[in-house]
């Protein structure tokens, strides 16, 4: 398996459960220190504490997307015990609309989405952006998902169409689509890439557990691609079976 180059200092937002914990143990696994991002301190420590039991290098860090003390706080962290960070890990998302429609779903479920899966991911890049400038290396991974890939939202022959009318989800994942793109142009000369990720329908917490791969599965290819977001070009918009998604 392709993972990132050995030795880095990476940090996962929500990486407490799911696909989150997988992708910690998967990089962890291949040599890294990896950090536990966790809104709840308590379930951070206990997640962390089954990687460590392993004889991993993983620490908890208590950080919430939504709320901009615990960000500065997380950064602060990073920059006072390890002085930079090579890889962040966009990971942490909500998903608000299943089984409603579009007109079914309170205009502040979509506030509530954007918050974290949008809004929390600029303020976590931004915040750490000064750690990722002291790496040889950075790179940023946004995990985004196929749903919100226009030329999928277009296609009536997906296998996913029936998914297609998650208004708060699948536009929140377009626009960290965007984000990924406008962070890959400005920061290109910095030497530090951004991508977007795929883990696959996996079943999380997430979706009810109704997707068809396991977290375990996602997690391998978080990993796989971040190996490959390393070594390729900036802005790529990956895909869990390989090779790369049309915007």
């Amino acid at each position: 398996m392709t993972t990132p180059a050995k030795n880095r200092i990476v940090l996962i937002t929500g990486a407490n459960k799911g696909i989150g914990l997988a992708t910690a143990g998967e990089l962890a696994r291949a040599g890294h220190t990896v950090l536990i991002g966790a809104r709840d301190a308590e379930r951070g420590a206990a997640a962390a504490a089954g990687l460590t039991a392993e004889g991993l290098d993983v620490r908890p860090v208590r950080l919430d997307v939504t709320d901009p003390a615990t960000i500065t706080a997380a950064a602060d962290l990073i920059a006072a015990e390890y002085g930079r960070l090579d890889t962040l890990v966009n990971n942490a998302g909500v998903a608000r609309d299943w089984q409603r429609t579009p007109e079914e779903l309170p205009v502040e479920a979509v506030r509530e989405t954007y918050e974290t899966n949008v809004l929390g991911v600029i303020a976590v890049t931004n915040a750490m952006l000064p750690l990722l400038r002291k790496s040889p290396a950075g790179l940023i991974g946004n995990v985004s998902s196929g749903l919100g890939s226009f030329s999928f939202l277009a296609d009536p022959d997906s296998p996913l169409w029936e998914h297609a009318t998650l208004l708060a989800y699948n536009s929140s994942k377009a626009a960290l689509n965007a984000v990924t793109l406008i962070y890959a142009r400005t920061l290109r000369d910095s030497g530090i890439k951004v991508s977007s990720l795929e883990p696959g329908y996996c079943a999380t917490d997430l979706n009810g557990h109704s997707g068809h791969a396991t977290s375990q599965e996602g997690g391998h290819r978080i990993a796989r691609q971040l190996g490959e977001a390393e070594t390729s070009a900036t802005g790529r918009f990956f895909h869990p079976e390989g090779g790369t998604y049309p915007w």
